[in-house]
């Protein structure tokens, strides 16, 4: 423990992202969901963060076989992906994702079309899941990045409480429970919610 660094006084975790675009991948136009993600998690978590990212196509056993190696080779705790989840031909990062689950998490998806019913009515075509398997959590998230903050961090008032909370207050105890590191996060940013029996005591 390095009393210099507070970082160090924080469970390091390793976290995938991936990013799902045809277009992307190619080189068509630049990826901004890997960006997005790597922007939001760094102001969220106060863990170190070992990011390990992919930039993929829609290809089904593609994105599967990712997901595979994050977690089963990576040791990612947490994958996060975004794009490939909406009603078109080429959108199949949801059928790829529970192809390789050993649990369906389904209060994820809910909760994410819930906060962008707020803004779009066209969110009930998202079709993003969340899935466990092994130790990992992974989570299906939409494509655009200001879409990704909101649903990831909730809705707040003016005074910066929340309205409707974001997935991401769930996911730290998710983690906890199927063995991972103890996330903790920056509550500026996204409030934590574990039952007391499960909260460490507070860093001085």
């Amino acid at each position: 423990m390095n009393p210099l660094n507070p970082a160090s006084t924080y469970d390091p975790v390793t976290i995938g992202i991936v990013s799902i675009s045809d277009r992307a991948s190619s080189g068509v136009y630049e990826d901004k969901g890997l960006p997005a993600l790597r922007d939001w998690l760094g102001r969220a978590l106060k863990n170190p963060i070992t990011f390990v990212e992919r930039l993929i196509p829609d290809e089904r056993e593609r994105i599967s076989a990712t997901l595979i190696e994050l977690t089963d080779q990576c040791g990612c705790a947490l994958v996060l992906t975004t794009g490939g989840t909406g009603p078109a031909p080429r959108d199949v990062t949801p059928e790829a994702t529970l192809a390789v689950a050993d649990k369906e998490m389904p209060g994820f998806g809910e909760q994410m079309r819930q906060i962008s019913l707020r803004f779009v009515p066209t969110a009930i075509l998202s079709r993003q899941v969340a899935v466990i398997r092994g130790r990992s959590l992974i989570i299906n998230l939409p494509g655009q990045p200001k879409s990704i903050a909101e649903t990831l961090e909730g809705l707040k008032d003016a005074d910066g409480r929340p309205v409707v909370h974001g997935i991401f207050a769930a996911v730290p105890y998710c983690i906890d429970l199927i063995g991972g590191p103890y996330l903790e996060t920056d509550e500026t940013v996204c409030a934590a919610f574990r039952p007391k029996s499960a909260q460490r005591p507070a860093h001085a």
